[in-house]
């Protein structure tokens, strides 16, 4: 009774006391093998445990999808046509996420609902707030909600470019980091375009003074539209003018003006002779009104040919001015390898050239301005960033230090090396690496030079700890973190995280009872089978339960009156 009313008293202080849950719901159906769960999650620290394979992480797993992770094809429970997972967040002091999703009109009043349906062929859809959402900005909009610390956190820390990363979420200049890294890029293309147009000076001078002489000449041709095709008429015309005359007036004489025998004459007398018919008959009168149309059409034609050989004449003056224009056109065109009829289209063209290549020499002072500028406001970008990280090398190095020996490594000391580049680049003025001493009297080392895996471990669990302090995520879980560490280490690690719990929402998975009995929330994972499937079922545990369950995780299947009475000390003691 007494570890029952300090449990339930710390409960009632606690929910007194502590912050909005985040992450408050999440629902899964046919995932993996589970077939239905729904679970209300609390604030503060909850612990996930269970027995070895009942699918502890499936829970992390499915969490992780409704955020953008890729999803296997062996996602959907085997027997169902879909998964289906969403998990519930409440955005009262998550204020980056919900402007983020007033940035891009998905709120939703406060609340997010993140959706992940995946089907048995492997199709997949990620929705927010119930709308369609690519994964991409899923995982964006996830940054703001929950950061995932894994069991494998340390194999990221044997990266030099994740100690940068760290160590500016640290510093909560990450967004400092990303205005250097854009002034950077803003600054190179601009110098970049500086050097080109500037190597290309002589060569682009040399150019100018080309099509300036290319376009001066085409100036001085004039050529108008639609002027070659009436120099071609025309030409072909006086070239033809005397074979022209003498084809046209027979022409003429044959349809009307000889007065002998022509086409008129002929069809008047056609006319004459079928009026003598004297005949109503339809084929009499249609064939008459055919012939009277075909006199007109010939009086017609008579009188354009007329008209037509008026404007021709012989004139070897005009024709040599003809040819000789056409000459000019043609050699033009054999000098630039274009048809005679492009000519106008290049003349435009040249020009259209000559005016990109002609940046006046203010333009390119211009441009050397704007790069200097560019240089001095990412220098002062950088070294803004530079004084920031530094401060928070210090910071950060004690902090560490001290959650080291706390874990059973009171030698350690960690520094955090920032080396200044030789030139600027992307990521600042200096290169950052952290750098560890594990034993007195031994130089610094690089992490990835640690050759103990548990020392690794912890090295790793401290800094995800103090990083975790300073996150502005207001969902922290740790997956299996306390791997390969036990006794008095496991119960400083179940502290460590309970303190975080205090001011943000917190799931852990553990196996260890030292890291269980810490929190204020406990999920026992179990499974069970029937003669075709497997199932998996998460439960929050009472008082009674929670005790069984960190009995069992301290003496395993076979459970002890000790080992239940110590379980009842440690839940007493959280």
């Amino acid at each position: 009774m007494h570890h029952l009313r300090n449990w339930l008293i710390q409960k009632i202080l606690y929910k007194n006391t502590c912050i909005f849950i985040m992450l408050n719901q999440l629902n899964i159906r046919d995932f993996a093998i589970v077939e239905s769960l729904e679970l209300d999650l609390n604030n503060g620290m909850t612990v996930v445990s269970g027995e070895t394979g009942a699918g502890k992480s499936i829970m992390l797993d499915a969490l992780g999808l409704t955020l953008g992770d890729r999803a296997e094809s062996g996602a959907v429970r085997h027997g169902a046509d879909k998964a289906d997972i969403s998990a519930s967040f409440a955005l009262d002091t998550i204020p980056e996420a919900n402007n983020w999703l007033i940035d891009n009109d998905l709120d939703n009043d406060g609340e997010c609902i993140l959706r992940r349906v995946i089907t048995k062929e492997g199709r997949s859809r990620c929705y927010i707030n119930g709308r369609p959402s690519p994964a991409a900005m899923v995982k964006e909009l996830g940054q703001h909600l929950i950061a995932i610390h894994g069991q494998h956190e340390h194999q990221r820390l044997l990266k030099k470019d994740y100690h940068r990363t760290l160590l500016d979420e640290f510093a909560g200049q990450s967004k400092l980091a990303d205005e250097v890294k854009q002034q950077f890029q803003h600054w190179h293309k601009l110098d970049t375009e500086l050097k080109r147009l500037s190597e290309q000076s002589a060569e682009q001078t040399a150019r100018v003074q080309l099509l300036s002489y290319q376009i001066e000449e085409l100036d001085q041709l004039d050529l108008q539209e639609g002027e070659l095709k009436q120099l071609e008429e025309e030409q072909k015309t006086l070239a033809n003018a005397e074979s022209i005359l003498t084809t046209g007036h027979q022409l003429v004489s044959l349809a009307s003006d000889n007065e002998e025998n022509n086409c008129t004459q002929q069809l008047n007398h056609c006319l004459q002779l079928l009026s003598d018919i004297q005949s109503e008959s339809p084929s009499v009168r249609q064939a008459s009104e055919m012939l009277n149309t075909a006199l007109i059409q010939v009086e017609e034609a008579s009188n354009e040919i007329r008209h037509f050989l008026d404007r021709v004449e012989i004139n070897p003056e005009r024709q040599q001015e003809v040819e000789e224009r056409l000459s000019t056109l043609f050699e033009i065109a054999r000098k630039h390898r274009i048809q005679p009829d492009q000519i106008t289209e290049f003349h435009q063209n040249l020009c259209d050239e000559l005016a990109g290549l002609s940046r006046s020499d203010e333009e390119l002072e211009q441009l050397a301005v704007d790069v200097a500028s560019a240089r001095d406001k990412y220098q002062s970008l950088a070294q803004k960033l530079s004084e920031k990280r530094a401060k928070a090398a210090a910071k950060i190095s004690k902090l560490v230090d001290q959650q080291l020996h706390s874990l059973g490594m009171p030698s350690a000391e960690l520094s955090v090396a920032l080396n200044t580049l030789e030139k600027p680049a992307a990521n600042g003025l200096e290169d950052v690496e952290f750098l560890i001493i594990t034993n007195k009297g031994q130089p610094a080392k690089p992490l990835a030079k640690i050759a103990s895996g548990g020392e690794l471990s912890r090295i790793s669990l401290a800094i995800q700890v103090i990083t975790a302090q300073t996150s502005t995520t207001p969902t922290l879980i740790f997956d299996e973190v306390d791997v390969g560490i036990g006794g008095a280490i496991a119960e400083v690690v179940g502290k460590l995280l309970r303190q975080l719990g205090e001011t943000a929402q917190i799931l852990t998975v553990t196996h260890q009872p030292q890291v269980a009995s810490q929190g204020h929330q406990h999920l026992f994972v179990s499974k069970r089978s029937d003669k075709t499937n497997t199932h998996t079922q998460i439960t929050e545990l009472d008082s009674d339960n929670r005790i069984q369950e960190v009995a069992r995780m301290l003496g395993g299947i076979d459970i002890t009156e000790r080992s239940m009475e110590h379980a009842k000390e440690m839940l007493g003691m959280a």
